[in-house]
């Protein structure tokens, strides 16, 4: 059953009603919430064409003298980027719940956009030797303190606008946009690499897909100036309260935890089907890149159509139990979906990765939604953002680097299958001791 406001207030909570500030009836036009999820589109859109097409950068930015230590370099640069997560989860939580969610959303996109494009303006090893990888690397840490508030400020923004019969439905599309956005590298790097031969992708093509993101990037900005009005509630804005963090740290501790928790499974399971995968086919099983991007866009398209059918039937059922459903398959099928991976068989892969789609959808399409509830307003920014960003930071930015370590070095084909159950099991864990808000006040 859902809480009851009264019962909130008692743990800590405003009763402000069901018409009280911040509670979720007030709602913001279908525009501003497009405005507030197209953001994670362009986060994801970036991380994941770099994640794609990492064997590339591997040999346009490192040595070639071992192809090993070049892709474990070129995911270092991709973990490392993960490691500013949550630096930009306290600098855009602090923005969000001291001088509003707008401002956030607006610097968030504006920065993401301009490293994208620097990023395909890079030179290569070949042409400045070292400087190459420090500039990549400068880049994907501006990248990675970007995208810390980007996820988080939109799914309580998109929350905090939404009908609470509709609140699980509504803030999926945080996730959606995420989606969307991995979907959308995966498709460009896919088509890139279809369109050229491979001495073309490797020499220039791989640039494409990151100096399109002005396109996206533009049309983001564009909407959100246009789109989304100034909060005239933010929640923090005298500083004499001091800061938000610190308040969220002394009021939410368990709870940040818990959050933590709950979305290391996150972390791992997203990067490690939809951006390590494509390498572990193309090693492992023998597919061709091309091939490989393919099946990982089919595997797109279905969690992004099943997230928000499980957002939405969470506002029926609950978070607590979609989530742990979610887990719980996980931690079963976790084992023989990473066997029909290995199997070398095109079909395998496919309905393998799908397997794990469905899986993600389930406790991926509620999460947002159930992550905002678990705060108070007037530090909800603060607390998400750390709490999620040091979980993607710790499990989802060094979930390709530990795939490839176990398959490469350690030739242990099932060491990712494991290492997803280990964290799967922590995150069920956490989850079974939330408390489900479906329903109540946003106060």
């Amino acid at each position: 059953m859902p809480v009851s406001a009264s019962s909130l207030a008692s743990e800590g909570y405003p009763d402000t009603g069901a018409a009280g500030a911040g509670s979720g009836t007030r709602r913001a036009p279908p525009r501003s919430l497009i405005a507030g999820a197209l953001g994670n589109v362009l986060e994801w859109y970036d991380f994941a064409a770099y994640g794609f097409l990492a064997t590339i950068f591997a040999k346009n930015f490192f040595p070639e003298s071992d192809a090993f230590v070049g892709l474990i370099a070129a995911f270092g640069v991709f973990a490392a980027s993960f490691l500013m997560r949550p630096v930009g989860g306290v600098v855009f939580g602090h923005i969000g719940d001291r001088y509003g969610r707008r401002r956030a959303l607006l610097i968030s996109a504006a920065l993401m956009t301009c490293s994208t494009v620097a990023i395909g303006l890079l030179p290569t090893y070949a042409l400045a030797g070292a400087a190459a990888p420090v500039l990549l690397l400068m880049l994907r840490l501006l990248q990675g303190l970007s995208i810390g508030g980007e996820y988080t400020t939109s799914a309580i923004y998109l929350a905090e606008n939404a009908k609470p019969e509709r609140r699980g439905l509504i803030t999926s599309f945080a996730g959606c946009g995420a989606s969307a956005g991995t979907l959308l590298g995966s498709g460009a790097a896919a088509v890139t690499a279809m369109l050229m031969s491979s001495d073309d992708l490797i020499a220039w093509g791989w640039r494409i897909p990151f100096l399109a993101g002005v396109l996206l990037g533009g049309f983001t900005l564009y909407l959100r100036r246009a789109s989304i009005g100034e909060d005239e509630e933010a929640p923090a804005r005298d500083a004499g309260e001091g800061l938000p963090l610190v308040r969220a740290l002394r009021t939410d501790g368990a709870n940040m935890l818990r959050a933590l928790l709950m979305n290391l499974t996150l972390g791992v399971s997203f990067y490690m089907i939809f951006v390590y995968l494509t390498t572990y086919m193309q090693q492992v099983d023998g597919l061709t890149d091309r091939l490989s991007l393919q099946i990982n866009t089919i595997s797109m398209v279905t969690v992004l159509f099943l997230a928000p059918m499980f957002g939405g039937l969470s506002d029926r059922i609950g978070r607590k139990w979609m989530i742990a459903s979610g887990l719980v398959g996980m931690v079963l099928l976790s084992w023989p979906l990473f066997r029909l991976l290995d199997s070398g068989t095109p079909e395998g892969a496919l309905l393998g990765q799908i397997g794990f789609a469905v899986l993600i959808a389930m406790y991926a399409g509620p999460m947002p939604c159930a992550l905002v509830e678990m705060f108070r307003r007037e530090t909800r920014c603060s607390a998400l953002s750390l709490s999620y960003n040091i979980s993607l930071g710790l499990a989802g930015g060094t979930a390709p680097m530990v795939a490839v370590y176990l398959v490469t070095r350690e030739h242990w084909d099932m060491g990712p299958a494991w290492y997803l159950i280990a964290v799967s099991v922590l995150s069920l864990l956490a989850t079974l001791t939330m408390t489900e808000r479906r329903g109540a006040p946003l106060g």
